[in-house]
């Protein structure tokens, strides 16, 4: 299984399909929000979301949906970067609901090396959250500073095979 990619495996316009789609439930929403100490009641209170909210039910917290597309991208995306740069742009487009299933797919914008460090690069890519009507419900774009396979190369040299870095050698 391939976790993250070299600088040289990102092709420009290339689209990475994030498989499979995860299903959001009442306790992931829940769950999610008392981790992060968001009480807003459109993400905890069905009474409040079906009373006062224009969705008359409760809408999972963005911040989550955006999670977990970051998640499902890094086996594509991220499994080797070096740093996640930064993330240029966050949009919520359509609410996602408990119940529905999220599906993610990344395209590479953009790629250079980088001007300080020979043995890395930077990959711009942008990823899109569908749920399973095919609605868009959530877009971002972020940097991320990845290894050249020289890196990968010079750290085989020092003992360190970066396809399985924590991986115990057997004894």
């Amino acid at each position: 299984m391939q976790f993250g990619r070299y600088y040289e495996d990102f092709e420009v316009d290339a689209v990475y399909r994030h498989w499979p789609g995860k299903t959001v439930t009442e306790y992931d929403d829940h769950l999610f929000c008392l981790l992060t100490m968001n009480h807003h009641p459109l993400h905890l209170d069905a009474h409040y979301a079906e009373t006062a909210s224009q969705f008359k039910r409760n809408v999972v917290v963005g911040n989550y949906v955006y999670s977990l597309l970051l998640g499902m991208s890094v086996p594509d995306v991220s499994g080797k970067a070096i740093a996640n740069l930064e993330i240029e742009s966050l949009r919520h487009v359509a609410p996602t609901f408990h119940g529905d299933t999220i599906y993610g797919e990344t395209t590479v914008l953009d790629k250079r090396e980088s001007s300080s460090k020979p043995d890395r690069g930077v990959v711009a890519v942008e990823t899109r959250g569908y749920n399973q009507d095919g609605t868009l419900v959530c877009v971002f774009r972020r940097k991320v500073m990845v290894p050249k396979k020289a890196y990968a190369e010079a750290a085989a040299a020092d003992g360190v095979d970066l396809e399985r870095p924590s991986f115990p050698t057997p004894r």
